[in-house]
């Protein structure tokens, strides 16, 4: 067994062990588990939906980075929420980009991608991004929660990425929506205005729909496909 493979084990079993102990710990002391652990070589990853995570890793590692993936098909409010993000909370927000621009990817792929081949999309404009930006950490912070689909019901809180050798660690698994609004209202945390306009989960323009009454919160993604996840969190 190599170092790195040896340094990965041991950080897999220190992720799972913290996995279980902190399983029923509050989302704060959660985040400052991996803050604490970590310190700068750990981030959050955030697609401007709402800044929950983000604001509860704030406040134990002020300016703590904020990455976010600027895919060029964003919703205008969520290029918005990112800038006032920027200007407004104790994060450093980091954009990361495609290797490719749209122009790039159209001349290459053909025009709208997004409709013929979604996930080669997904792999271009967001899976690849984030590979190259979470080089500089071992630790990246997620939003997911467990209710939001079945996808993501065993979601841990602090769990081994093993694609990435990376830890990965999401605080409010265990919340309801109930629990992030609340948390919202308490402390005045940002949140995308598309929340408010029948998006509750909100990715980029040509592939996330409204939802209707009595769906799945991602039911508006990738409508049509049988598709429900990018692929980052997969």
């Amino acid at each position: 067994m190599t170092v790195i493979e040896d340094a990965d084990t041991d950080t897999a079993a220190l992720a799972e062990r913290a996995g279980r102990e902190l399983e029923e710990a509050p989302a704060l002391e959660i985040v400052r588990w991996a803050a604490d652990t970590f310190g700068k070589r750990f981030c959050v990853t955030s697609s401007m939906q709402d800044m929950v995570v983000a604001h509860l890793a704030s406040r134990v590692l002020p300016g703590v980075d904020v990455l976010f993936l600027d895919t060029g098909y964003h919703f205008p409010e969520t290029i918005g929420t990112r800038d006032a993000v920027a200007a407004v909370m104790d994060v450093n927000v980091v954009s990361l980009t495609p290797r490719l621009t749209v122009a790039e990817q159209d001349a290459e792929y053909g025009p709208r991608l997004y409709e013929r081949n979604p996930d080669l999309c997904c792999a271009l404009r967001k899976m690849q991004p984030l590979e190259d930006g979470l080089a500089a950490y071992d630790a990246w912070a997620t939003g997911l929660r467990r209710d939001e689909s079945p996808t993501r019901a065993d979601t841990p809180v602090v769990g081994w990425d093993a694609k990435r050798r990376k830890v990965k660690v999401s605080p409010i698994a265990r919340w309801s929506e109930a629990d992030v609004q609340d948390y919202v209202a308490e402390h005045g945390v940002l949140t995308n205005p598309l929340l408010a306009d029948g998006y509750p989960s909100i990715g980029c323009a040509p592939c996330t729909r409204r939802v209707a009454p009595g769906e799945d919160a991602r039911a508006g993604r990738w409508a049509g496909f049988a598709k429900t996840e990018c692929g980052i969190n997969v």
